[in-house]
């Protein structure tokens, strides 16, 4: 970040976005997270969530929000239970003076896709 202006720290999409004001901090490299992080590895999810949440339930946050997922395998890797808290993350941003948190943003609608287009 620059100071210039605003920055949005994405959580997964089940859980919020941030719009954030950064504090231009040399200490800090001049740099903050870029999201919530990963809990678990991708390898990891459809182990863990398959026999819990089937593809279509997974298509529906606890937020009310709709994902849009054509790849059953990503569907997994990419649920919201793989991802950390963000709320978690911008509080220990904000709380090393290296944010101001200005607004919490809710998805509604979220695309998943492997960015690789199909022949």
């Amino acid at each position: 970040p620059d100071g210039q202006g605003l920055v949005i720290i994405p959580g997964s999409r089940g859980d919020y976005s941030w719009l954030v004001k950064p504090v231009v901090s040399e200490e800090s490299l001049f740099s903050l997270a870029h999201g919530a992080g990963r809990k678990w590895m991708r390898t990891e999810c459809k182990d863990r969530l398959s026999a819990k949440f089937t593809p279509r339930q997974l298509c529906r946050t606890g937020m009310g929000s709709r994902v849009i997922c054509r790849d059953r395998q990503l569907i997994y890797e990419e649920a919201p239970q793989a991802y950390k808290s963000i709320d978690s993350v911008v509080d220990c941003l904000a709380d090393a003076g290296l944010i101001t948190p200005v607004a919490c943003l809710r998805p509604v609608l979220t695309l998943k896709t492997s960015g690789e287009k199909s022949a």
